[in-house]
């Protein structure tokens, strides 16, 4: 895979307040707004890493606010942030809910799922321990990290593991490359998975 440019279409889902597009913009744009409007319809986003050795990847980062009509977006994607925020319960609760809807309609034969207790700068707030969300985690067969966009603690860890998770599955062929379309880009660019 040495000199691939690959795409990985990431999706960011959880019940709505939980911050998903505040994770978004403090990841590719550095800021933080404190109460940012609810996301109606769908937000993208994207940003390049590069990953060793020289491989090139741009992220296409959606946030669809869980609307049935975007339903679709699941489909075609390789990495899932479920999130959800530490100071509220039922957004907790919600996430194995968010987890199925994804796997009952997903074509992909594997997708990388990855959970975000956001806003663990609120400490004196939390209504999930550590212990419950890693729990939850490991019962799904998945990894765990707290965040924080407003103090900006561990945002591009996040986005970091789980591109690093995605890119280790395609290494091991637990991603099948034959379900994305290649692009001739150079003579070495193969999109993950395509784009709308």
């Amino acid at each position: 895979l040495q000199g691939l440019s690959l795409l990985f279409r990431i999706i960011l889902l959880g019940d709505s307040t939980v911050g998903k597009s505040s994770l978004l913009r403090r990841y590719t744009e550095g800021s933080f707004i404190p109460a940012p409007c609810p996301t109606v319809g769908v937000e993208f986003y994207s940003k390049m890493m590069e990953l060793p050795p020289g491989i090139k990847v741009k992220l296409q980062l959606w946030d669809t606010a869980g609307q049935e009509r975007f339903r679709s977006f699941y489909r075609n994607a390789v990495g899932v942030l479920l999130v959800f925020d530490m100071t509220n319960r039922k957004s907790f609760e919600h996430i194995i809910e968010w987890y199925h809807e994804v796997a009952s309609i997903q074509i992909m034969e594997k997708v990388i799922f990855l959970l975000i207790g956001h806003k663990s700068d609120l400490k004196s707030d939390c209504k999930i321990s550590t212990e419950e969300a890693e729990g939850l985690a490991a019962s799904l067969g998945i990894g765990f990290i707290e965040t924080s966009a407003k103090s900006n603690t561990n945002v591009d860890l996040a986005f970091e593991t789980l591109t690093n998770t995605i890119y280790e599955a395609l290494k091991n062929k637990e991603i099948d490359l034959f379900q994305w379309h290649s692009l001739d880009l150079n003579k070495s660019d193969i999109t993950v998975p395509s784009c709308i």
